[in-house]
């Protein structure tokens, strides 16, 4: 037989007693009044500091079928396949919240009561409310539980200065029974879904719902949503435990965590089963942060976000949230205002000028293991590196970043350099600044395509042999409101000093090294570069800015350090645990300091102090700067003055030892009113290219690496502008003077393809073994002259006439063991624009002695060229 349905009367506080008479089939009947409440009446409800007024919403007619079930004497069976069958019918009705304690006063009954009458729920299949509440061994304490959140949470949360939304929002349990809660702006109603029960909460306005249900335990329950339009079923994203773990914290509280990426910023995951991504950020200043996204249309108040004690760190799982959703984070700062900022750790961008951060997981499969199996195999300063300087966004405007591995590879692996240096690719707002005013450290910019197409270039680079370079930018970071500037309200990233926090050049903010969780940021970053894109290698930019306290600064407008000097003592431990770091965690991989002073040691171990009392700082390579000048302001001079210049061509020689360089025509030597390297030449326009021909060459010659900026390559006459990038009209066959520009292009070639094959021209350019003058002050004849070796001893003599004369039968010293000389590489030669004057037949030694040494030979030296030659 099929029991009647039955409704809980829900109009009164039920005693233990009355619990226990109705386990043994009694009818429980209450007061005339409660009686008349029942047949419709609403009561309110007086507001107090712990409850909320509302309406009562049983009907007359419920309370009817109620008495009638009360009635009968079933058993507990039978009385628990009515509650189940109830189920399928499907009205709400009010469960009460203090079954379990008696109500020994009058004034404690009629609180109950109160509380009873205000909670719509749905009973689930099979359950018996007042059994559950009976088997519970512990009786709850006498206090009345509202199932609303208190004003002061309620506030909090409105306002976004909640530090821990997962301690009131979600299940939790609470005398007689599980509390749920939601936080749904725009809501009309919120039912909780778990298994086979389905329990409508009340609406406590402001987009807050509650409800209280009898069960023992919080169930993994989901919610289902209904607004004006649409019904979303989701989980509850506060019934999870922080995606973040002890270890965790205490790696970022120390500054160590080397892989902050996996922890930090949007992380799509599975966390406890289920399906969406984990967001973090760290902002110990905030008073509350919150997400705003795409997913919640922009407005955080239901997406509030829990600080993980006092590591700085707030934390969110949100369940069904995905890549491509764009997000940022609402912070409020310790003054109550509200910011809207970028994640420090996005891994991927809107396209600039939008500025929000994109959820983004990679799926791109590599296929360049035989690249980094061998490239630790020969240390880079004993390795041929020949590097191609190039801005990605300009070097072929338009392209993608696959679109780019289409015809990038291809054209640096026919020019034969080693490697390309890439200018900064990490996301930057203003393309004006050639991605050196960086926002986000660890998204490649979206100019370009997607990060995962950015692999795929720098895949295809390794595929073709070459490796990948990329300015890195660790000095400093632009104001913008929505970047890192007062990050949390408060100076964060920069120093707390706005002295020492303002960058006097370029109006950005330096990076407080001084912080660890700064500097942990920064070292990781340096880190993901390597590990997540496979890098290899990082050039440092603006080094020199990093590691003086006065640098660009007068007199008063700086503080010196705890030892009175001038030394910026947190930037050197910065750059020596980032180099340590990154050669401990990535062989093969090279990092290059720009560094534009004679700072002691940039390239020297970080344990092997030098006569500063400093360690090394650590860098594999360092940018030759002075070289670079002194060759350039050489090179500018007409000929016939260049007798009185000629120190500065054989200055660099002095300290050529003194760290492991690299001899740099970079972009900044071709922009703002300096001229590109050809119109740095004087002369006619054949002289022009004849002395390019010549400088590069004797650069190529020149112990220490070399790098050439885009554009240079083909002798392009106008400065470079981010805008248009390369003249590779230059280049068309239709063009009339395209043959000199193709001229150059193929010295360029012949250059890389000689040096390759010439370990005397690499093997040795740390060590003062692998070089020897054979005529340093040749200042009236403008002629240079040295031996290259490589570590077999195997000599390439390098010549170089920077007259626009030629200079018969020049008699320079030789060693006697080499029986003839064949010329490698001439600039001079026809196809390359020159003149022609060459040696085509091997060049014999005389056992005549001469600059020193035991034997000479006697060269033709062509105008304003350089020769290479080699033992025949």
């Amino acid at each position: 037989m099929t029991p009647p349905k039955k409704k809980a009367t829900a109009k009164k506080a039920v005693t233990k007693k009355a619990a226990a008479d109705k386990a043994a089939g009694k009818k429980t009947t209450g007061k005339k009044a409660e009686a008349d409440k029942a047949a419709g009446k609403k009561t309110a409800v007086e507001k107090t500091a712990s409850k909320k007024t509302r309406a009562e919403e049983t009907s007359a007619t419920g309370a009817t079928e109620a008495a009638a079930a009360a009635t009968r004497a079933e058993a507990e069976a039978a009385a628990a396949a009515a509650a189940a069958e109830e189920v399928a019918v499907t009205k709400p009705v009010s469960l009460p919240v203090d079954a379990s304690h008696e109500a020994a006063e009058p004034e404690a009954a009629a609180a109950a009561e109160e509380v009873a009458v205000t909670k719509p729920v749905s009973l689930p299949v099979g359950a018996n409310p007042e059994a559950e509440a009976d088997s519970d061994a512990d009786p709850a304490p006498d206090a009345v539980v509202d199932p609303a959140i208190g004003p002061a949470d309620r506030e909090r949360l409105l306002h976004g200065t909640h530090h821990d939304p997962h301690s009131v929002l979600g299940a939790h349990p609470v005398p007689g029974g599980i509390v749920f809660r939601a936080l749904r702006p725009y809501a009309r109603s919120v039912t909780v879904l778990s298994g086979d029960l389905r329990a409508e909460l009340h609406d406590d306005g402001d987009g807050f719902f509650s409800g209280l249900l009898p069960l023992t335990k919080a169930p993994v329950h989901r919610l289902l949503v209904t607004y004006e339009s649409t019904t979303v079923e989701t989980e509850d994203a506060y019934r999870f435990l922080p995606t973040l773990g002890d270890l965790d914290l205490h790696l970022i509280g120390e500054g160590r965590h080397e892989q902050l990426w996996t922890v930090l910023g949007a992380r799509p995951t599975t966390h406890e089963g289920v399906s969406g991504t984990a967001f973090s950020v760290w902002a110990p200043n905030a008073r509350g942060v919150r997400l705003a996204g795409t997913f919640n249309f922009w407005d955080g108040t239901g997406y509030p976000m829990r600080s993980l004690g006092s590591s700085g760190v707030w934390e969110l799982f949100v369940p069904g949230i995905g890549e491509g959703e764009l997000y940022k984070f609402d912070i409020t700062r310790p003054d109550g205002s509200h910011t809207l900022r970028a994640d420090p750790m996005a891994r991927r961008t809107e396209v600039p000028p939008a500025t929000s951060s994109v959820v983004h997981a990679s799926h791109y499969e590599w296929g360049d293991e035989e690249w980094l199996a061998r490239r630790a195999e020969i240390p880079v300063h004993e390795a041929p590196f020949s590097v191609y300087e190039l801005h990605l966004a300009s070097w072929r405007p338009g392209l993608t970043y696959r679109q780019l591995a289409d015809q990038l590879p291809a054209y640096v692996r026919d020019l034969g350099f080693t490697h390309v240096e890439l200018m900064p690719v990490a996301e930057h707002p203003f393309g004006g600044s050639w991605g050196y005013q960086v926002t986000g450290f660890y998204a490649p910019t979206a100019r370009l395509g997607t990060p995962d197409d950015f692999k795929y270039l720098v895949d295809a680079l390794h595929r073709a042999g070459i490796g990948v370079l990329m300015d890195w930018v660790p000095a400093h970071f632009p104001r913008d409101e929505w970047a890192l500037a007062e990050f949390d309200g408060r100076p964060l990233y920069e120093h707390e000093d706005p002295l020492r926090a303002a960058h006097p050049d370029w109006g950005t903010l330096e990076f407080d090294f001084g912080r660890r969780e700064v500097r942990n940021f920064l070292v990781a970053n340096a880190v993901y570069w390597c590990e997540e894109f496979h890098i290899d290698g990082l050039r440092v930019d603006a080094v020199a800015s990093m590691l003086y306290l006065d640098y660009s600064r007068e007199p008063g407008q700086w503080t010196p350090n705890e030892h009175g000097g001038r030394e910026n003592l947190d930037a050197v431990a910065f750059l020596q645990e980032m180099n340590a770091t990154v050669y401990r965690r990535s062989p093969g991989v090279v990092t290059i300091a720009e560094e534009s002073t004679a700072w002691d040691g940039v390239t020297r171990a970080t344990h092997h102090a030098g006569p500063s009392g400093f360690g090394g700082l650590g860098f594999g390579l360092k940018w030759n700067m002075g070289w670079m000048h002194d060759s350039l302001e050489y090179m500018s001079h007409e000929p016939v003055h260049r007798r009185y210049h000629h120190h500065e061509m054989t200055f660099s020689m002095v300290y050529a030892y003194s760290e492991n360089y690299v001899l740099p025509i970079s972009h900044d030597e071709v922009v703002h009113g300096k001229r590109s390297l050809v119109s740095k030449m004087p002369g006619d326009w054949w002289q022009q290219r004849a002395a390019l021909r010549a400088y590069l060459a004797f650069m190529w010659a020149h112990p220490g690496k070399q790098l050439l900026f885009m554009g240079q390559e083909f002798a392009q006459g106008a400065e470079w502008s981010e805008a248009h990038g390369p003249d590779w009209w230059l280049l068309d066959p239709a063009y009339g003077a395209e043959a000199d520009h193709r001229g150059v292009r193929d010295l360029v070639r012949d250059l890389n393809t000689v040096y390759r094959a010439a370990p005397a021209l690499w093997q040795q350019d740390t060590d003062p073994a692998g070089f020897q003058w054979v005529v340093g002050d040749a200042a009236e004849d403008n002629v240079f002259a040295f031996l290259r070796y490589d570590a077999e001893g195997s000599p390439l003599l390098s010549v170089s006439n920077l007259s626009p004369v030629v200079r018969h039968d020049y008699r320079l010293g030789a060693p006697d063991d080499v029986p003839a000389w064949h010329e490698v590489l001439n600039t001079d030669a026809a196809g390359y624009g020159g003149s022609g004057v060459a040696h085509p037949d091997p060049v014999k030694p005389e056992p005549q002695g001469h600059h020193g040494r035991p034997a000479s030979v006697r060269l033709t030296l062509p105008p304003l060229a350089t020769l290479w030659l080699r033992p025949a």
